[in-house]
């Protein structure tokens, strides 16, 4: 499976030169935590809410400061036509959680360790969806000599006095 399969798309881009007010605006427009840092197409860097907390609140810059004061540069990155196993490898190898997807240098997505987790949910249920349906799709109660319905014709088994 590639990773086009798992990203979000379109990612949501602003330029060195946007406020990180705005920026922060424009996360919590769109619900993200991060953005893209395009410039004439190109990708720039990546700028988080973390970021935006730790390098520009906790360090006292206003809100008027660029977002090219606080962004990640150069940004790990992800081919659009990865498979996802080389995005788990990238997770894994660089700690970050979030990766803009390139299709050659124009950024078409962005990919999350909450996307991989996904990804992992889904693969176990393809793995437990047959066991699941066969044990729905029977009928409730003992279904072999091992119980109380089998021993004592539907009485239940004496209590245990104790050892």
């Amino acid at each position: 499976m590639n990773v086009s399969a798992s990203m979000s798309a379109p990612a949501v881009s602003v330029t060195p030169a946007t406020t990180i007010g705005e920026a922060a605006r424009h996360m919590g427009v769109h619900g993200v935590g991060c953005l893209v840092v395009t410039e004439h197409g190109a990708l720039r860097g990546i700028v988080t809410d973390r970021d935006i907390a730790v390098r520009a609140v906790a360090s006292g810059l206003d809100s008027d400061e660029l977002v090219r004061e606080v962004m990640t540069s150069p940004a790990v990155t992800v081919d659009v036509a990865d498979d996802i196993h080389a995005a788990y490898r990238t997770f894994r190898g660089s700690g970050v959680r979030r990766l803009p997807v390139l299709d050659g240098q124009r950024v078409v997505g962005m990919l999350t360790v909450d996307d991989l987790l996904m990804d992992v949910f889904r693969r176990v249920a393809d793995l437990l969806g047959p066991v699941a349906w066969s044990v729905l799709e029977e009928p409730p109660g003992p279904q072999d000599e091992i119980g109380p319905q089998a021993r004592g014709g539907g009485k239940s088994p004496p209590a245990s006095r104790g050892s």
